[in-house]
Order: structure tokens, then C-alpha cells, then sequence
């Protein structure tokens, strides 16, 4: 039951969050923009570049499906409302979050195509950057809940949001999280108007619905665990547990959706030094600054 219910969450926040990033990108808000988007897609002539590895070509965005869903596993959506609560679920999350970067690499590669491959090597450039600015916030999280299961997260967060409690490293993880969803500033992936589309600039059809399907329920995992690790889960007052996590979930992602088309694209060389001599300089300082204050102060 907690299975079904959760992917329906997940199909309804999927969609939900294609309007937004539709109203992000053209200025106009339709609630019809996804599905018809979707179906035009599904019609479309399914093109096999000549030269292409057929693994790698089919097999990523169909990976890149899988990473996303497995990231859903360990996010709860209510007290009980979970599809696998483990005790490492945070440790999980980002393993399951690694498999993007080998999932976005096929993609690239398989198509054997520049535009393609040169996304996929991009994002393995933004991936070395941004892989610790996942690990270091989540160490922080968790030394505070004294666990690493998602759900023990929420609970710890009863008292204060660890949005208050530790302010760096929530920055540091949307950041982060905006680089592993390929979102507007850090699309690098996709080129943002300088590589025709990137990794997704050889599929067509049904392999392109998958791709960017993908790419919207990774979105929701990333925004979900933004919520689980930061915006206290389903805590809140009056409504019902899934209730707060879906409003929570639906405005982190709103709000990343919205925030980035606004702020200016960096150039890969540029944000590899950001996030190795500020990021993860500010990610260590956080961590230090939670184990002092647990120990001083326990909250």
C-alpha cells in the first residue's frame, strides 16, 4: 500500500513540478503544457544514430530512471509512509545519487555524438564538485539525528529545523542539488543554449520521454531530501504529515526552479574552484561547528 501511494505522490509531484519548470522557462503558466509535451514525444519517430553503442544509447536514460527511483525509496513521506526505511538511508540516497553520474556519462557516450558526449564529460567535471557538497551536509544532518535513516532525521529536527540549526550546509546541499538535477545555473549537461541540447541532443521519441522524465523524478528525490534533511520531513502543525512534506517538497522545487533561470551561468573551470576552495571549505567548517555545538549545547 505505502508502494502505490508513494508513486502516485511521485507521478503527481513529477508533474506538478513540469508545470513549474515550464512557467520558469516560457513566462506562462499551463497546466496542460507536460501532458501534451509528453505525447508528442511518445509520437515521434525514434531516430538510432548510425554509429551509436546500442547499450549504452538505450541503457542510460532507462539508469537514469532507476537512480532517481531509488532515491525515492528512502525519502518518507509520512510516519510509516515509506517504501524502504533504512538504517543507512541517507548513505543510500547518495550512493543511488552517484549512479546519475554513470547514468548521464552513457547517455553521452552512447550516441557517439560531440554535442553528447561533451555534456556527459561536463557533467563528470560538475559531479567531482559537487560530490562532497552531497557527502559533507548529510555527515552534518546526521551527526545531529546520532543516524543515518531518513526517517530518524525527521525526528531528530522535533525541537529546531536543521534549516536554523545549520544554515551552511543547506545552501551548500541545494547547490549541490541544482548540479545533480543539471538545473539553470549549473546546466552544464545541457549546454544552456551553447551545446544544442547536450546529452539529450541525439534522442528523440519515446528514449528523449524517459530521459527527461528521469530528470523530473530526480528533481522531486533531490527536493524531497532537502525537505527530509533541513525542512523537518512531515513535521507541522494541523495538516496531515504527507500533506506538509508535499507543500515542503513542491516549494523547494519551485523555488530552485525559479531561482535559477535568474542568476548567472558560471563557467565550469569557475565553479570547479568555487565549490573545491569555498564549498568545500564551508562544508568542513559546518560540520565542525555542529559537532562543537553538540557538544556544548545538545539539541
Amino acid at each position: 500500500m505505502s508502494i502505490a501511494v508513494i508513486i502516485l505522490a511521485l507521478a503527481i509531484g513529477c508533474y506538478a513540478v513540469a508545470v513549474l519548470e515550464g512557467w520558469a522557462v516560457h513566462g506562462r503558466l499551463s497546466l496542460t503544457r507536460p501532458a501534451t509535451s509528453a505525447l508528442a514525444l511518445l509520437g515521434r519517430e525514434q531516430i538510432l544514430p548510425r554509429t551509436s553503442d546500442r547499450l549504452f544509447f538505450e541503457a542510460g536514460p532507462v539508469l537514469l530512471l532507476v537512480a532517481g527511483l531509488l532515491s525515492v525509496a528512502v525519502i518518507p513521506l509520512a510516519p510509516g509512509l515509506i517504501i524502504t526505511d533504512l538504517a543507512i538511508g541517507a548513505l543510500f540516497l547518495n550512493a543511488a545519487l552517484a549512479y546519475v553520474l554513470v547514468a548521464l556519462i552513457m547517455a553521452g557516450w552512447g550516441p557517439n555524438g560531440a554535442y553528447g558526449m561533451i555534456g556527459g564529460w561536463r557533467f563528470l567535471g560538475q559531479f567531482v564538485a559537487y560530490a562532497m557538497l552531497i557527502v559533507m551536509p548529510i555527515t552534518a544532518v546526521a551527526m545531529r539525528a546520532e543516524s543515518l535513516s531518513t526517517t530518524q532525521i525527521v525526528l531528530s529536527q522535533a525541537a529546531l529545523w536543521n534549516v536554523a540549526y545549520q544554515p551552511i550546509g543547506f545552501v551548500l546541499f541545494v547547490i549541490a542539488a541544482m548540479g545533480v538535477a543539471w538545473l539553470p545555473p549549473i546546466d552544464l549537461p545541457t549546454g544552456g543554449g551553447d551545446l544544442a541540447g547536450g546529452v539529450e541532443a541525439e534522442y528523440t521519441g519515446a528514449r528523449l520521454a524517459v530521459l527527461r522524465l528521469a530528470r523530473l523524478v530526480i528533481i522531486v528525490a533531490l527536493a524531497s531530501a532537502t525537505v527530509t534533511f533541513y525542512l523537518g520531513g512531515w513535521l507541522g502543525p494541523w495538516l496531515p504529515g504527507w500533506a506538509w512534506t508535499a507543500l515542503k517538497t513542491l516549494g523547494v522545487a519551485a523555488a530552485m526552479l525559479m531561482l535559477g533561470p535568474r542568476l548567472p551561468r558560471l563557467r565550469e573551470a569557475k565553479y570547479l574552484e568555487l565549490s573545491w576552495k569555498l564549498g568545500i571549505t564551508l562544508a568542513l567548517a559546518n560540520i565542525f561547528l555542529v559537532g562543537v555545538i553538540a557538544l556544548v549545547v545538545p539539541i
